[in-house]
């Protein structure tokens, strides 16, 4: 599950902060990507504004607030330029994102689409979104802002394209430099965020569907799997062990028709566990899985006639000699693809959260301290393309090495 940080009260990092990497005045990945991504800035002065920021992104040491990043650039007026181009400029950040997008699976064509949250942890109540809400993960109330990233992720890139901040209740209408909250942030809860940020990659950007694993933490996700799959899409989906859930295997005799939570129907089923090779391992070792037929229990009785909940699989995952089960996930039938699906999925959901801490934490994807819903959007769009150059910079680097041709014997 996703680590929650602690609140950094001091935008002013300290002088012992580790630089960043250097990026050269020419450094062509980065012009190519600023090129190709900031191709909607129709306005010159935006375009220059935008290599600004990420390259404040890039090579501010510690916090990556407007003051640091102006620190680091120098020039006389740069932290107001800054501070316009996230918060009070026309630009919007869905055309980025979109060309964000197809720019990384032409690098990179993503296995599936990674859906989790990003908690950031706020000392006041005044930044847009922060709310007070109870982690399951840290056993008390936080007081955060909570968003939800979509993450192309292939074995070999995973970058953020796509993402939502949740609105708890009292945002909801409230303005934002003077201007209403737009609409797409009225009505959706958590899980809905997590659907609705899925759709809109096709619907309105028209990419290719790819799977879609769901891991939102303390969240319930099941409402947005069954609006996935309902879509056309192939979801899986992560859980907490208290999710309750009914038995309906056969298999596990005594216990169908039981609602039961996800935990304990696994510990239940745990003589059903068979070695599955994990992809993920080097060594190729096997790892132990064990799938059970459960539905989601009934808030009412059903209705006569009424179809019966549809059937899913509780995926449990473990090791031998450690206690069972390690992770617990939820995916479509059939039996036979549940185990590797589901080792599959927790793969990825491993690639994505080591290339957030490599490269999205550095570059200040929750270092944003504006107030602006728009200019949290703007900041967190910039945020992913500087990620995603930090992510490319290696095979950048890998391709433009000369080859060495050995010499004739």
């Amino acid at each position: 599950m996703n680590t929650v940080i602690k609140p950094v009260e001091n935008e002013i990092p300290s002088p012992s902060a580790a630089p960043p990497p250097a990026v050269a005045d020419d450094d062509p990945l980065l012009n190519d990507l600023v090129d190709e991504l900031f191709f909607s800035l129709t306005r010159s002065d935006q375009r220059r504004k935008g290599m600004d920021y990420l390259r404040g992104l890039l090579s501010t040491p510690g916090r990556k607030s407007v003051r640091n990043m102006a620190a680091a650039l120098g020039g006389a007026g740069t932290g107001q330029s800054l501070h316009h181009f996230v918060c009070s400029s026309t630009w919007e950040w869905s055309p980025v994102r979109r060309a964000l997008a197809r720019y990384t699976m032409r690098e990179s064509p993503p296995q599936a689409w990674v859906v989790r949250p990003l908690v950031i942890p706020k000392v006041g109540r005044h930044s847009v979104g922060v709310s007070r809400y109870f982690s399951a993960d840290l056993g008390q109330v936080v007081n955060a802002q909570r968003a939800v990233g979509v993450w192309l992720a292939s074995d070999h890139l995973s970058v953020p394209v796509e993402w939502r901040l949740h609105l708890p209740g009292r945002w909801r209408g409230a303005l934002d430099c003077g201007a209403p909250t737009p609409a797409m942030a009225q009505s959706e809860t958590l899980v809905g965020c997590a659907a609705e940020a899925s759709l809109a990659m096709i619907e309105s950007w028209g990419l290719p569907p790819r799977p879609v694993i769901l891991d939102l933490d303390d969240t319930d996700p099941l409402p947005a799997f069954r609006r996935l799959y309902a879509a056309g899409l192939r979801p899986a989906a992560r859980i907490r062990p208290e999710l309750p859930l009914r038995v309906t295997d056969p298999a596990l005799i005594g216990h169908r028709g039981r609602t039961l939570p996800a935990e304990l129907v696994m510990r239940a089923g745990q003589e059903m566990r068979r070695p599955v090779p994990d992809p993920s391992d080097p060594a190729r070792r096997a790892r132990l899985v064990a799938a059970v037929r459960v539905t989601r229990p009934s808030a009412a009785p059903s209705a006569p006639g009424a179809a019966p909940e549809e059937e899913l699989l509780l995926v449990g995952i473990g090791r031998g000699g450690r206690p069972w089960p390690q992770e617990l996930w939820l995916v479509r039938p059939p039996e036979s693809h549940a185990g590797p699906a589901a080792l599959w999925a927790s793969r990825l959901v491993d690639r994505v959260e080591r290339s957030f801490a490599r490269f999205g934490d550095p570059v200040g994807m929750r270092d944003y301290a504006g107030r602006s819903f728009n200019g949290w959007h703007r900041h967190i769009t910039l945020a992913s393309v500087a990620h995603t150059f930090r992510a490319l910079s290696p095979v950048a680097e890998a391709r433009a090495r000369p080859t060495t041709v050995p010499a004739a014997t």
